[in-house]
């Protein structure tokens, strides 16, 4: 059997779809399983082994640009291809498995997609999570008739690259020499994901005067959050506070978080790699809810304000006032980095 699916466009939601390519590897072993997803997911895929293929997608997320989906597909014909699963919801991400002529072709109902898909699921109230939705799509939908529920998930695990994590080590002039608390403090949905750079600050001014360094980790974008972050450092401990954002390949980063010894995170796609490289993590939520993308790990603090008016859901306040992360204190978190170091296996939310 061959199988293309087509993945998600976001990092966060890519290190999700990992657990539905193990149950496809689980219930069709010799299954050759090719995805396709933008260039800067393909870092990820190519660290899941259930992954034998990695297929860019030239696309931007919201290009419709239906002569070249045609003759993606078209390209695509020539493999052959028994199944395709569609992961995103959007219309035009069902195309190119049409134009590929794959005769089964699966996915929810989306922005109604009769037609383009004939394997169609609409149960998707039956799934809380966003990975077991994932998941549900590997099964057959017999196996899911009845209220039945999916066998019990495997979480995303991600390869380590030691060669690579030691030339990240050297290039990046970095070393172990003192335990590392990792923070990532961006989040590309938007501000109403972002815990203030102020209580992050707090957190590695305690961090590093309790003997540990800090690694700042994020995109381009969130470099000036990060010099913001040691910029409200004493001057004498700034030394131990180093800025990665910006200067890591994805792979690298990957290697690099995977030498923490705690991460502390917003709701974000540098979270689910910490969960997926099995860091202590401390998870920070706004406007979102870890009842539907919680990170998937063993040893997890999860940190929320209880304030009414979220979770929204929304990339900004609506209100205008940011309360559900300008009112979560520093301690909140540092305490679950307490709890996080004393257990070997801890699932805790704390309000």
């Amino acid at each position: 059997m061959k199988l293309l699916v087509i993945g998600p466009s976001w990092v966060g939601d890519m290190v999700m779809s990992q657990s539905l390519y193990i149950s496809l590897k689980q219930q069709n072993p010799d299954a050759e399983l090719h995805v396709m997803a933008p260039a800067w997911c393909c870092a990820l895929l190519e660290r899941m082994p259930e992954v034998d293929k990695a297929i860019v997608m030239p696309l931007g997320h919201g290009d419709l640009r239906l002569a070249e989906r045609f003759r993606l597909g078209r390209q695509l014909a020539s493999e052959d291809y028994d199944w395709a699963i569609v992961q995103p919801n959007s219309l035009k991400s069902a195309l190119i498995p049409l134009f590929a002529g794959i005769k089964k072709r699966t996915g929810w109902k989306g922005e109604s997609r009769y037609g383009l898909l004939n394997d169609l699921r609409n149960n998707k109230a039956d799934f809380s999570l966003m990975v077991e939705r994932y998941a549900a799509l590997a099964y057959s939908r017999a196996d899911m008739k009845d209220g039945r529920r999916i066998p019990a998930i495997s979480w995303p695990a991600l390869k380590i690259d030691q060669s690579n994590q030691q030339q990240a080590l050297v290039e990046l002039k970095l070393n172990k020499e003192k335990p590392i608390v990792s923070l990532c403090p961006g989040a590309e949905f938007g501000p109403s994901k972002r815990w203030p750079e102020q209580h992050y600050a707090e957190v590695a001014k305690q961090q590093i005067e309790q003997g540990q360094q800090v690694w700042i980790f994020g995109s381009a974008k969130d470099i000036p959050v990060a010099e913001a972050i040691r910029h409200y450092l004493p001057a004498a401990l700034q030394a131990h506070c180093h800025i990665l954002a910006g200067k890591t390949s994805l792979h690298q980063a990957i290697d690099l978080m995977a030498l923490s010894s705690v991460v502390v995170s917003n709701d974000s796609g540098l979270m689910h790699i910490a969960a997926a490289v099995k860091c202590p993590l401390v998870a920070i939520y706004g406007s979102t809810s870890p009842k539907y993308t919680p990170p998937l790990a063993k040893r997890v603090a999860i940190v929320h304000t209880d304030i009414e008016c979220r979770p929204c859901f929304k990339r900004e306040c609506p209100l205008g006032h940011l309360k559900c992360l300008k009112e979560l204190p520093a301690e909140k978190v540092l305490t679950a980095i307490k709890q996080l170091m004393a257990s070997e296996r801890l699932i805790v939310t704390a309000r």
